[in-house]
């Protein structure tokens, strides 16, 4: 059956296409109202077979329109819909489980720069090297079908399909059966707060965009349309059931404009845990926001929306600010001695201080009882890095010895770390903002305003690259050459360290290391930059001075791990400049 949301149609027809794109067949849908009173609808008993090409024509043009749910864009964004049967892959996952989020290590990548192919397929090859890292989890950025041969993924236009470029949806079932079989669980980046600026069909079809309402990214979804929330649950719903993927990660939730009586984040997961419920297998929901609201990932039980966890940007400003001493735009708050410190125990920095960036006191601190793990924390990510002038990494300013700095802070922290491609070995490849609009206008706004958008964090305009030339796509691909070099492999296996660290001692991952708990204590000179970071008697010593600082850590403690050589006596520990350890409690 064919069926399609266009309360704006007076007429929809369903056009079959040959291979070739020439109509083979056309047929009117009749229209139709949902029992539950949702009118607009339109259907046909007409059923397509997998790889069928079809449209839709509305009202008494000709132009061919892609079906808003399609699964499948061989041609693009612009072109005709294939019909994509989800059920006949052969999956051989049946013995798998899935993977909580407590205890897990994240590794977030984009896969067309991942590989030198930038396909499903290409990665697939490499999901043996995140084994042996010791991740837990592969986080994708959006893979949902966009204009053009290349972006981030945050400009699709059709949530339901997998972009063509990547190996399309039969590609991405076989990348996450292959992830399976290794103990790899999947989480998909989604985007429900905005559509791409080219291809986006959708408002000729009905009211999914909120007319005089809009987002940094565009429109605003409008969520007062029952089937636009449906719209966004059954695509989740889509990825956890038919392409067998563990959680999603939910972009930017703070540019969902919702005045319903139910949140549609609190509707999302309750479905999604009907669904978990009903396959048996755990699923996870982590919120990209902005408000610093504990609320996302407080239980429904308790008014909260029941997500699995959120990021904490805050975390992130904090440690970078620590290691880099760059304190330009939103990073000027975070040179408050006791920022480390506060985003530690409390996983947010602004729970209700003032924000100089955004001129108004901002957040709420976090309940006692919120475990950390929920908290998902890093010193990179796409956006940290992407969003930067450059688009350079740590590895671009930082030495070898504060890069292991950086590799201790965010393994041993209390919430879920989470890792971006290439971080483990100090890539020294940029990874910058790409896009490939055809559209010649709009590749020049594009550049246009992130020139803007960079002025106001004080970076020089001038070394902004165009987001449109191919080499700042190519330029932002990893090298993994450099994994034979001896630098990039002494970092590799500190990382690898780290990780088997993380998963042996049960102190760094323990779920009842709640935020703003007595288990967890910062000390040292905050005004030095050296801490110590005790969480059930483990301790985390750091020191980002230019002179050694000694740690009084008791007798009986051991060194587990140590990035330079530290010096001991009696109960003291002596760090060099910019290194760290971890050291045991002692024995029983």
């Amino acid at each position: 059956m064919i069926s399609v949301w266009a309360p704006r149609a007076e007429r929809v027809r369903v056009r079959l296409l040959d291979a070739g794109g020439r109509t083979r067949a056309e047929h009117d849908l009749e229209r139709m109202e949902r029992d539950d009173g949702q009118t607009g609808w339109w259907a046909s008993g007409l059923r397509l077979a997998d790889g069928d090409r079809y449209g839709f024509v509305l009202g008494d043009g000709d132009s061919l329109r892609p079906d808003p749910r399609s699964r499948r864009q061989p041609d693009g964004v612009h072109a005709a819909s294939a019909a994509f049967d989800a059920q006949a892959f052969a999956w051989t996952d049946a013995a798998w489980h899935g993977r909580q989020l407590a205890g897990a290590v994240v590794y977030e990548l984009h896969l067309g720069t991942f590989t030198p192919a930038g396909t499903l397929d290409a990665a697939i090859d490499r999901l043996d090297h995140l084994v042996a890292l010791g991740v837990t989890h592969v986080e994708l950025l959006p893979v949902n079908a966009f204009n053009g041969a290349w972006n981030w993924g945050y400009d699709g236009v059709l949530w339901y399909a997998v972009h063509e470029g990547y190996g399309g949806p039969r590609a991405y079932q076989r990348f996450v059966d292959a992830a399976h079989a290794r103990g790899l669980a999947v989480v998909q980046d989604v985007v429900y707060n905005h559509l791409g600026p080219s291809g986006n069909y959708l408002p000729e079809f009905g009211p999914y965009l909120r007319e005089g309402s809009r987002n940094t990214w565009g429109d605003s979804i409008d969520l007062d349309q029952p089937p636009v929330r449906s719209f966004i649950v059954e695509n989740a719903l889509m990825w956890l059931r038919d392409h067998h993927v563990d959680g999603l990660r939910l972009d930017a939730v703070h540019a969902l404009h919702d005045e319903q009586p139910t949140h549609i984040l609190k509707e999302l997961a309750e479905q999604v845990d009907a669904l978990s419920a009903h396959l048996g297998r755990p699923f996870t929901l982590i919120a990209e926001s902005d408000l610093n609201d504990p609320t996302l990932i407080l239980p429904r039980e308790a008014g909260g929306d029941g997500l699995t966890a959120q990021w904490s940007d805050d975390w992130h400003h904090a440690v970078h600010v620590a290691l880099t001493g760059e304190t330009t735009g939103y990073y000027a708050d975070f040179a408050a001695p006791d920022a480390l410190a506060k985003v530690t125990r409390g996983g947010f920095f602004h729970d209700g201080t003032y924000s100089s960036f955004r001129r108004r006191p901002h957040g709420t601190p976090i309940p006692d009882d919120v475990p950390a793990w929920r908290l998902v924390t890093f010193a990179q990510d796409h956006d940290q890095i992407g969003n930067r002038a450059a688009g350079d990494r740590l590895s671009a300013t930082l030495s070898p010895d504060r890069l292991a700095v950086a590799a201790v802070l965010t393994l041993t922290a209390p919430g879920t770390p989470m890792l971006f491609m290439g971080e483990e070995w100090g890539a020294s490849t940029p990874w910058q903002f790409f896009t490939s609009h055809p559209e010649p206008e709009l590749g020049r706004a594009t550049a246009e305003g992130r020139i803007a958008e960079f002025a106001r964090m004080g970076w020089d305009p001038e070394l902004v690259p165009d987001p449109q030339d191919p080499d700042t796509f190519a330029r932002s691909h990893l090298d993994w050459g450099e994994l034979a070099a001896a630098g990039h492999a002494r970092l590799l296996e500190l990382y690898r360290a780290l990780i088997a660290l993380r998963r042996d001692r049960p102190e760094l991952t323990d779920p009842r290391n709640a935020a703003n708990t007595a288990t967890l204590v910062v000390d040292g000179d905050p005004d030095a930059r050296a801490w110590r970071i005790e969480r059930s008697g483990l301790a985390v010593l750091v020191n980002l001075t230019p002179h050694p600082v000694s740690f009084s850590v008791g007798d009986g403690r051991g060194i587990l791990l140590a990035t330079r050589e530290v010096t001991r006596s009696a109960g003291d520990v002596a760090l060099p400049p910019d290194s760290a350890a971890v050291v045991a409690p002692p024995g029983p």
